[in-house]
């Protein structure tokens, strides 16, 4: 008699035969498998305090001023926070991936599409975060852009190819080291003007770079808008819903917000030197002050920009792999070497279109799906179709309402509309669609009555 081993048995034991733990791409995390809240945390809390996030804070900071953006930051925080918070409640309670928790709301076709979009939304942040080490350490040093953006992006490849494991690690590393390096930078800045001109700054924005207070909190939320959607991938691994809440809120807002005032403080201090294109980069800093520093700060880059990339390469590849068939760790190469393509081919010098592009069609799929499965929960008790149509005009409406506000009301949060008009859609349509389904079936059963 032969004996069919189960799809997700058989990944398991092969990855077991290289010595790497199974990274359950096709099934939830079971509980024997979960993670401590620190290790899932650690996940989290070594994403956003990056290089990129100190950027946009010192954007943001050079766009409204000190306070303002202040503000503009924790509100943008804040609003992550609950977004991505719920998102990781639910998967911290089921095990499941993002792709495997969409196909209750979207229908296990609809999913494919919501699923592969993000999942292919993700390897253009990690090629604009790869591109990103090369052409840092050419402003700084002076190095090669284009060699050193292929050293980065193998190496990250190879982090990302390890597992969630790898992620932990790196996290663990990246966030003392940006901590760490960023105190230094501000004490090297704040040296003779104080922190009385950082908060008296106004703002150096002139007409073609200033910011809305709404613009700015899209920024922020659109920097992890697409990973935070997907957050599931990284808090399945939890070993419940509050833990995985907790490890989000060690991200956003503790780490964010850490990696976004210390680029507007270097910005508001007067540090850097292009702040209306670099933002807080705070790296030429660091370089500027000695053999040693400079050494720490290439490793910097390398560890910083290595986490942001290995988590959004990892996304990627776990949603991939789950719509596929096929395991995380061929998807991560395969991805990764497309990505690291679109890198060297410069698409990093796009990133405000990028961030147009995510704070517009991101937002409304989480607010679906955190409506269909948290507020509602009816998505627990119905049976996975193939496609449903409800939750995608719901999208389609959340995405149309911020593309209105990007071009006609920039003055408000393209993000913030997008995620409520979504939310209030969904809610309506599902009030509406069992009415009109009942008045189908009454009408169908007295035309049978009659024709009887």
């Amino acid at each position: 008699m032969t004996v069919t081993t189960p799809k997700s048995t058989t990944q398991e034991t092969e990855h077991n035969a290289l010595g790497l733990e199974s990274e359950f791409e096709n099934t939830p995390v079971p509980e024997s498998h979960r993670r401590s809240t620190l290790s899932v945390s650690a996940v989290w809390f070594g994403f956003p305090m990056v290089l990129t996030s100190a950027i946009f804070g010192g954007t943001i900071v050079y766009g409204l001023g000190f306070w303002k953006g202040l503000a503009a930051i924790l509100i943008g925080n804040l609003v992550l926070f609950g977004y991505v918070g719920a998102l990781s409640y639910l998967a911290g309670k089921t095990g499941k991936n993002f792709a495997l928790s969409a196909a209750e709301t979207f229908g296990k076709h609809g999913s494919t599409i919501v699923a592969g979009f993000l999942a292919t939304v993700v390897i253009g942040w990690f090629a604009f975060q790869t591109g990103l080490t090369g052409a840092t350490l050419h402003t700084s040093l002076g190095w090669n852009e284009t060699l050193f953006a292929l050293v980065g992006g193998l190496l990250y490849i190879g982090v990302t190819f390890i597992g969630i494991r790898a992620l932990t690690v790196i996290g663990l590393i990246a966030a003392p080291l940006f901590i760490a390096l960023g105190i230094v930078a501000v004490v090297l800045v704040t040296r003779e003007s104080g922190f009385g001109a950082i908060t008296s700054y106004s703002g150096g924005a002139t007409d073609a770079t200033v910011l809305s207070l709404g613009a700015a909190v899209t920024i922020v939320i659109a920097g992890f808008i697409d990973s935070g959607t997907m957050t599931a991938d990284f808090t399945r691994w939890s070993r419940g819903g509050k833990e995985a809440v907790i490890a989000t809120f060690s991200a956003f807002p503790i780490a964010n917000f850490i990696a976004m005032i210390t680029g507007g403080v270097v910005v508001a201090a007067g540090g850097a030197l292009s702040p209306a294109t670099d933002g807080g980069d705070f790296l030429p800093i660091l370089t500027d002050h000695g053999p040693l520093l400079t050494v720490l700060a290439v490793v910097f880059v390398f560890v910083n920009l290595g986490s942001v990339c290995a988590h959004c390469l990892y996304n990627g590849a776990v949603g991939w792999s789950q719509l596929t068939g096929s395991t995380m760790r061929l998807l991560t190469i395969i991805l990764g070497v497309v990505g690291l393509a679109i890198a060297l081919a410069g698409v990093w010098s796009h990133f405000a279109t990028w961030l147009n592009l995510l704070g517009i069609f991101v937002p409304s799929i989480g607010a679906v799906l955190i409506i269909d499965q948290l507020v509602t929960r009816r998505a627990a008790s119905r049976a996975v179709t193939g496609f449903r149509v409800q939750p995608f005009a719901a999208w389609a409406i959340g995405a149309a309402c911020a593309y209105a506000v990007h071009h006609w009301a920039p003055q408000l949060s393209e993000a913030i509309v997008g995620m409520v008009c979504a939310a209030v859609a969904y809610l309506m349509i599902e009030m509406i669609t069992p009415m009109v389904s009942r008045k189908t079936v009454t009408n169908t059963t007295t035309e049978i009555e009659v024709a009887s």
